[in-house]
């Protein structure tokens, strides 16, 4: 299972780990993913996405639609 937004392609960061004796230790940030259910008025049909929680706020902005176009347009989408 790949920790990738489905619309904005986000993906995790990589970091250190600094102790107090400033040891440093490779890290992974994670994206900030949940799996959240659409229901898309045109084409008449639910779809589930696992999107960041940055992105969730620009669909509640912007819409489902227009940030589904916009997936598409930059090659996220299908």
């Amino acid at each position: 299972m790949s920790r990738i937004c489905e619309l904005t392609g986000k993906t995790g960061m990589v970091g250190n780990n600094v102790s107090k004796a400033l040891n440093r230790t490779k890290r992974k940030f994670n994206a900030n993913l949940i799996k959240k259910r659409f229901y898309i008025s045109d084409e008449d049909k639910w779809i589930t996405l696992k999107i960041s929680t940055s992105a969730l706020k620009t669909i509640n902005r912007i819409g489902i639609s227009a940030a589904l176009k916009d997936a598409r347009t930059k090659g996220f989408l299908k």
